[in-house]
């Protein structure tokens, strides 16, 4: 990553006492177009932070800080020096939802001295156009080498009572339906919360480089404040630290509209650059795998008459995929240790054991053959430190074998039985993941993961994450499945943390094996979801076998998983959504539409494409007898001649989509 693109990097370092402003308490910082503003106030020595676009408040006055142990609260402070920095640069990603990122904002760094204690710490501001972000920094301590920190006091103090979509944070992997309340009812929530305001503007509150840290959860503490809490230890310790030592930062989207929070790249940009010298080993693709069928019941995932895992089986994948140009094959349950209840006893877990009837090295070379590539699977049901005891083993047994990729699975509600997903002892376990398989040029797909702040710019072989209530939920939830709008809610909440592994694309609406679940949407939409939901590894999820002869599967083959730019057309979060994706490799375009359960009309001006230039679109729309109960897969096709005046006139069925492919014509 991260061959530099465009760099014009304008540094301005200033370093004075605040005896140098015009009050001496106010310290401010500015975005880069003067539309933000972050005001840092001193008042009684209590350090607040305030936030206002176009001199409108954003965030009031909000209290900062940390409660260390023995009760020390650092939140008194004395100002000794302010650092000043601008920078401006283009740089460019191995892939992505778009290709160049440009990372332009103002930086103010406080340095403190604490009033009751030798403790120093230092509070880092940048404003960006869109956003802002801050981070504690504990520098090198007299006489002090660690610290244990039981609270983290930052608030954020809305001038209003907004509206937001949550997440409950008693759930240990995030698979819930996103709620919209006011704030002052919210639980204990899971960041990014997602806002919109009063006078109908859009916020979203998360995090960024989330390193050796606990997660940042939020609780309301009044009507309007919103209070970070971390997640802890076991012990009730939030985080122990080695100084010197950096935070996560906490990060807010400032929007008009709900696509500006989309296409903000905040997070990315406060990152550390990529580790990774040469990239040229991550390959953004489509899969298919033993999985679906697992899910309905007609496969074990453990050995048996019904092991779904087997050669015979895998080779069938294979022969589809590379009969349709998909480039992957993901294959669950094919190691011993699922037999029995191991969720209760992870340790039998064995990654480099395959069952009887599995052979890997006759897969992988008939894969090769094809074309094709294994996609690896380590489900370690949280056992965290049986799974890191043979990692690099298990690792170099997949590269033995041609294996590039690896989905990995912690379905458990406490790693090794005691520590949360999320606290400082998960987020260590999944950096050491990471890390150990960029060794070994090993692309990772995370399921229960810590929520995503990122990280993906600093190690781009986490290429994706689960995280999120996805496809296999339409398989066996007692509720019924996902609900017609939940597609329409995530990519501005969950979406905003970073690439989702959903799964979609099932064409089959039947479900004998729970009856009362099923894909609660059409076939279109479950098309238009590949634009709509971003992804550098996307899967078709449904068995080869309800593909076959359906005109729509061309899309899946068609559509890319990498892209050059992104565009949200139009969207109101909870209702419906219009994306348009431009491919990286060539000059299409992609766009995809969804609704939630009412049928909805849609209009999508083209004026995204070149001008004076003509396209064919290729569209696929719900059928006019369409409707996601009834008739769910009911479509038509058709192609038509289309130019940037043009305006696309949509119907869209109940809990229904399109999906439209726009081909650049060559002058004649």
């Amino acid at each position: 990553m991260n061959k530099l693109v465009v760099l014009i990097s304008l540094v301005l370092l200033t370093v004075g006492n605040y005896s140098s402003y015009a009050s001496p308490k106010d310290f401010i910082v500015k975005s880069p177009d003067g539309h933000i503003q972050i005001v840092v106030t001193n008042n009684g020595n209590i350090l607040k932070y305030s936030v206002n676009k176009n001199g409108k408040a954003v965030v009031l006055p909000s209290k900062m800080g940390f409660v260390l142990q023995g009760n020390e609260n650092l939140n008194s402070f004395d100002v000794k020096k302010t650092l000043r920095t601008s920078h401006d640069e283009t740089w460019e990603q191995p892939w992505g939802e778009c290709r160049y990122v440009r990372n332009n904002y103002n930086e103010m760094k406080i340095l403190l001295q604490a009033r009751n204690s030798k403790n120093k710490l230092n509070i880092i501001f940048r404003a960006f156009n869109d956003g802002i972000g801050f981070r504690y920094e504990f520098p090198k301590q007299d006489g002090i080498d660690s610290l244990v920190i039981m609270k983290e006091n930052t608030e954020f103090k809305m001038p209003q009572v907004h509206k937001a979509w949550w997440i409950t944070a008693s759930n240990p992997y995030y698979e819930c339906l996103a709620k919209l309340s006011r704030i002052c009812d919210l639980d204990t929530v899971r960041t990014p919360l997602t806002m919109e305001t009063a006078d109908g503007k859009y916020l979203s509150i998360h995090e960024a480089n989330l390193t050796d840290y606990p997660k940042m959860n939020l609780t309301i503490s009044d009507s309007t404040t919103l209070r970070s809490t971390l997640v802890p230890w076991s012990t009730g310790v939030a985080a122990y630290i080695k100084v010197p030592f950096a935070t996560p930062w906490r990060t807010i989207i400032i929007g008009d509209k709900p696509g500006d929070l989309v296409e903000s790249r905040i997070m990315l940009n406060l990152n550390e650059p990529c580790m990774i010298k040469d990239t040229s080993w991550l390959k953004p693709c489509k899969y298919i795998g033993i999985w679906w069928e697992l899910h309905l019941g007609e496969g074990t995932w453990y050995y048996g008459p019904k092991h779904g895992a087997t050669t015979a089986n895998t080779k069938k994948y294979i022969d589809f995929a590379a009969a349709n140009g998909i480039s992957g094959v993901l294959v669950e349950g094919w190691n011993k240790g699922w037999e029995g209840n191991w969720t209760k006893n992870g340790n039998t877990l064995d990654f480099t054991q395959p069952y009887p009837d599995f052979d890997i090295k006759a897969i992988t070379d008939y894969a090769k053959e094809k074309g094709v590539e294994l996609i690896g699977h380590h489900e370690t049901a949280a056992a965290t430190k049986n799974y890191e005891q043979q990692l690099d083993r298990a690792f170099a047994y997949y590269k033995k074998y041609g294996v590039n990729i690896v989905k990995t699975g912690y379905v458990n509600p406490l790693m090794d039985f005691k520590e949360a997903h999320d606290g400082q002892y998960g987020v260590r376990h999944y950096r050491k993941i990471i890390e150990t398989a960029a060794k070994y040029k090993i692309a990772i797909d995370n399921h229960e993961p810590v929520m995503p702040t990122g990280i993906e710019r600093t190690w781009p072989n986490l290429m994706t994450q689960e995280g999120v209530r996805g496809q296999e939920y339409n398989a066996w939830s007692p509720d019924g499945g996902n609900t017609p709008e939940h597609t329409t809610v995530i990519p501005f909440t969950r979406g905003l943390a970073g690439p989702m592994d959903f799964t979609f694309g099932t064409f089959n609406f039947t479900n004998k094996a729970y009856p009362g679940t099923r894909v609660n949407t059409t076939l279109c939409k479950q098309l238009a979801l590949y634009v709509i939901i971003y992804s550098p590894l996307q899967m078709a999820s449904d068995m080869p076998k309800n593909y076959s002869g359906i005109k729509a599967f061309d899309f899946i083959k068609d559509v890319p998983t990498d892209w050059e730019t992104t565009k949200v057309i139009d969207a109101k979060i909870g209702d419906y959504s219009i994306f348009a994706r431009k491919d990286r490799k060539s000059t299409d375009w992609y766009v995809g539409a969804i609704t939630d359960e009412n049928s909805r009309e849609l209009n999508i001006p083209l004026s995204f494409l070149e001008s004076d230039t003509k396209y064919m679109a290729q569209i696929y729309a719900d059928g006019d007898d369409a409707e996601w109960k009834t008739n769910p897969t009911s479509f038509k096709y058709e192609e038509r001649i289309v130019t940037a005046n043009d305006i696309l006139h949509l119907k869209l069925a109940t809990s229904g989509g399109c999906a439209i492919r726009i081909i650049k014509l060559q002058k004649s």
